[in-house]
């Protein structure tokens, strides 16, 4: 007699005791984490990044953007606004590593013809696409072009929490057949509750059944769930799991890379160096930058609304904020 079907889901999936030698990590914390400082990292911050995420065993380090010189001056951003080629070089020389690194491009938001080489002559080993629904069109002719170019690609479908469910469908069938290798769960405002990760998980599933693709997960931590929602992912069958170090990232942050390989028990990934590279260089950066919770990246959460308006609040000096209150009336208007 054959396991029941569930039996059967379990033991595809893992259990507690075991751990999904297929699940890969992917460290975001220079790309997301430069949304709060306009990509403006010292070298020696990005470096021991990379270090640490050699010696922990993560798979993948997204090094930040790949976007367009045309729209976003070099005066006006950091290095990681565009990850040309020499300075990716300046911190990871050749790469002589296991680790893979990556680049997001935004639609409409990148030259990437001409700034995305050949897979050949870069560093690079991946491109990530971030896309809303209504772009999907050039999203589809960036895929294609750093597929042809020799990269492995993947897709991250952002705002879904705003998305018509017809419109999410027909979009996911429409990625699934292009040559990306995962299409990514994005909660970009941090509005997600458990039950709609798994909503949204099971259908990324079914969208990639029989494609070969995988499912991932970036998590947003507005209401403190980007860790809870992770792991909602992760028993669904997600294998490609975003994360940063102490959680920095835009706004109220990610998904903690500390916690997700503390949660993972692969023997690959190694908790001290991630701790030791927190305590030296992510946590002095909080003097200067403010991610994390706070009761406007929560209130933005809940009203399912982008950040940037607890953003601006945050950049104010403290004595020259409104009340929280003040904020709640504000942004409640706008609903």
């Amino acid at each position: 007699m054959s396991a029941n079907p569930e039996q059967e889901s379990t033991k595809e999936k893992g259990t507690w005791l075991t751990y999904r030698p297929e699940i890969k990590v992917h460290d975001c914390t220079i790309r997301d984490g430069g949304l709060m400082n306009d990509h403006r990292f010292d070298d020696a911050v990005v470096r021991a990044v990379y270090d640490c995420c050699v010696a922990a065993g993560v798979d993948y380090l997204e090094l930040g953007y790949k976007n367009s010189k045309r729209q976003f001056s070099k005066d006006d951003f950091g290095p990681w606004k565009f990850c040309d080629e020499e300075d990716l070089r300046r911190i990871v020389g050749d790469n002589p590593t296991d680790l893979k690194l990556s680049v997001m491009a935004d639609a409409e938001k990148s030259d990437y013809k001409e700034d995305i080489l050949p897979a050949d002559e870069s560093v690079l080993d991946m491109v990530r696409v971030a896309t809303y629904i209504h772009q999907i069109p050039i999203a589809i002719d960036m895929i294609n072009d750093a597929h042809e170019k020799g990269y492995e690609v993947t897709v991250n479908l952002m705002a879904v929490s705003t998305v018509h469910e017809s419109d999410l469908d027909e979009g996911l069938q429409v990625l699934a057949q292009t040559p990306v290798s995962t299409i990514y769960v994005v909660d970009s405002f941090g509005a997600f509750y458990s039950e709609e990760v798994q909503s949204l998980t099971k259908k990324y599933m079914d969208a990639c059944a029989g494609t070969g693709k995988q499912v991932g997960i970036h998590a947003h931590n507005n209401q403190q769930l980007a860790y809870a929602n992770t792991i909602e992912s992760i028993v669904l069958g997600a294998n490609r799991l975003d994360a940063t170090f102490s959680g920095l990232g835009r706004g109220a942050g990610n998904c903690p890379l500390e916690l997700l390989v503390g949660f993972l028990h692969n023997p690959r990934y190694r908790l001290r160096p991630i701790l030791d590279c927190i305590e030296k260089y992510i946590e002095p950066l909080r003097e200067t930058m403010q991610w994390g919770f706070d009761l406007s990246y929560m209130l933005t959460g809940l009203l399912n609304q982008h950040p940037r308006a607890a953003m601006a609040y945050l950049d104010k000096p403290k004595d020259q904020r409104e009340s929280i209150v003040s904020f709640y009336d504000a942004v409640t208007e706008q609903v």
